[in-house]
Formats: C-alpha cells, sequence, structure tokens
C-alpha cells in the first residue's frame, strides 16, 4: 500500500475543506471498498479524508418519511423499527448485506457509493476502461457475474450497492454537499450509465462533493416485495435481485417500482414488468407474467445467461411475496 496523508475531519465543511487538497484525494467511510483497493494498488490516494466522524449516523423521521445519515452503520439500518415498519425492503436488503462483520463496520453512504466489484477492475494488471484503459476485458473475458442489461455502453460492470436497489424503488432522494452548497438528487438520477465521457465514475458525485443523507418519503399504503437469488448460503454479493414497491387499489395494482439489482451498471428500473402488473390483481399467475415481462430486453453476454432465468424468478418471487404468497 501507498503511504498517504490521513485527515479527520469532524464536521461537514471540514470534510469538504479536506477534499480540496492538492494530489488524489479520497473519503473513507467504514472503510469495506477502499481499503481493499489501496491494497491491491488499484486506488492509490495522497490522502485519505475520514468523513465518518463528519456526517450524520442517525435515522430521524422528516415529512412522513426517514432521513439516514450516511454514516448509519448498516447493522443499526437493518436493526431500526421505524426503517422495518415503513421500508421493509430496506431492513431486508440491509440485513443480507455480507458479514455481520462487514455490517458492523459498513456504512450506508460507502454501500451506495462503493466501486464495481468487477474481477478485472480489482485486479492492478488489467487497465480497463474503469482504470483510464480503453478496454473492457469482461466481453471476450470471464463474465459471468456481468451485465444483463445497459450492456451498450463501454463498461459492463454491475452495480455492487445492496441499499441502492430499495433506495431507487421507494423513491428516495440524496443530499450532496460539495463547495458550492448543498442539492439532492433522485436516487434514480444519483448513478450513471457507463458512456466514454464518464465511463471513470459510476454516479454523477463530483471528487469534492459527498454524499450525506438518504432521504425517504412517505411510503403510503403499499406493498413491497425483495428477494435475493445467491449461492446457497453465500456471504457474497447476490447474482441477481429486485426490489418492488405497488400501489394498491384493493387487490389490484395501481402503480409499480420494479427495480433490479446486480444485473447492470445501475440499479436498473424494469418498465416492462411494471407495465405487466399495472391493472392486474395480486396472485401467482401476475407475479409469473412479471418475472417473464422483466427480462424481455435483457442482452446477456457470453456466459451470463443463466442471469436472465435466476432475475426471472428474483422478480416472480418478490410479487409473490408482496401478495403474501409462498414463494418455495
Amino acid at each position: 500500500m501507498k503511504a498517504f496523508a490521513y485527515v479527520n475531519p469532524t464536521s461537514e465543511k471540514d470534510a469538504i475543506a479536506a477534499l480540496k487538497r492538492d494530489g488524489i484525494v479520497m473519503a473513507i467511510g467504514g472503510g469495506q471498498d477502499l481499503l481493499a483497493r489501496m491494497k491491491d494498488y488499484v486506488s492509490q490516494p495522497d490522502t485519505v479524508v475520514n468523513v465518518k466522524s463528519a456526517l450524520d449516523s442517525t435515522i430521524t423521521p422528516v415529512a412522513g418519511g426517514l432521513k439516514i445519515g450516511a454514516a448509519v452503520k448498516i447493522v443499526d439500518l437493518a436493526a431500526n423499527a421505524q426503517v422495518r415498519r415503513l421500508y421493509p425492503a430496506i431492513t431486508e436488503a440491509a440485513g443480507l448485506v455480507g458479514t455481520p462483520q462487514i455490517r458492523n463496520q459498513g456504512t450506508v453512504g460507502g454501500n451506495i457509493n462503493q466501486r464495481p466489484r468487477c474481477w478485472y477492475f480489482r485486479n492492478e494488471e488489467f487497465v480497463c476502461y474503469k482504470k483510464g484503459g480503453s478496454r473492457c476485458f469482461a466481453v471476450t473475458g470471464e463474465n459471468q457475474y456481468h451485465a444483463i442489461f445497459g450492456n451498450e455502453g463501454p463498461s459492463h460492470i454491475v452495480h455492487p450497492s445492496s441499499l441502492a436497489v430499495p433506495a431507487v424503488a421507494y423513491g428516495a432522494r440524496f443530499r450532496v454537499v460539495g463547495p458550492s452548497g448543498e442539492r439532492e438528487i433522485s436516487a434514480a438520477e444519483y448513478f450513471t450509465l457507463p458512456t466514454l465521457q464518464n465511463v471513470l465514475k459510476e454516479n454523477v458525485l463530483a471528487d469534492d462533493e459527498l454524499l450525506t443523507h438518504v432521504i425517504l418519503p412517505a411510503p403510503g399504503n403499499v406493498k413491497t416485495g425483495h428477494y435475493e437469488v445467491r449461492y446457497k448460503q453465500s456471504r457474497d454479493w447476490p447474482l441477481a435481485f429486485t426490489t418492488i414497491v405497488l400501489a394498491m387499489n384493493g387487490n389490484t395494482v395501481r402503480s409499480a417500482r420494479v427495480v433490479l439489482g446486480a444485473v447492470a451498471p445501475v440499479p436498473w428500473r424494469s418498465e416492462d414488468a411494471e407495465k405487466a402488473l399495472v391493472g392486474k390483481q395480486l396472485n401467482a399467475q401476475t407475479a409469473l407474467e412479471a418475472g417473464e415481462a422483466a427480462v424481455k430486453a435483457a442482452k446477456p453476454l457470453s456466459g451470463n445467461a443463466y442471469k436472465i432465468q435466476i432475475t426471472k424468478t428474483a422478480v416472480k418471487r418478490a410479487v409473490m411475496r408482496a401478495a403474501g404468497l409462498q414463494t418455495v
């Protein structure tokens, strides 16, 4: 690991000022992502800014919803009674992140902003698009864990965040602070599909900005389902997963949000699955049709066509859970 300076600010203002230091400056929260990249020489910052003491670590009610600080530990998010009551899919997603050790160390902001887990990106020997190179090695290489949606761009990573998917499904907004002040960004617009112009990043966050809060609106009268497919009881990242949020009129779906994870470079909203749900009775047949619709636009790579079936299953079972039906 390259030697680096360490700054430990205790306020948002001081943290933003520290990010303006000369050289390569990177923020660190729980350290589950950045430290691993530094050890592997994938990231080599001149200065590391510890933002955990500078950012909010509370969960507070606001306008019928919740405001979640970026420094909230994942274990505390999973255990929070208000989150469980209002946003059960977030509770489930948080409880499935990694291991107890990771959940006790990792933060909400860190999970949302973590870099890709692609093995080419994580290996210093492969200078891919994400590291300033001129190719994505997954195209002709080992791509069984890569994207089946959003594959039109130069990079075929999948976004690794477990919390980003339910955040988009619930219509969250992210509060971001930088030298020019603060702004709020829709969670759906925070993450970016890769182009040659933005391929070095996965979101709209500038180098001198910090994500400070996840702001969840009042959920209203909705039914929700969350389902993850992974290797047995593996503590690794899921192979495919989904969060669905359904506004109901009796037992008829009035509106739907279906967001897929681990299958695209961003949390992927499936409009096809949403159309398959709206106006339908919430039952097993509707769940099956939503799963089929969710993968209509899939474009797998050479080694990950199996993700089509497990994505279909994840959507079907998430709808069944929302309906209160048994999922095997």
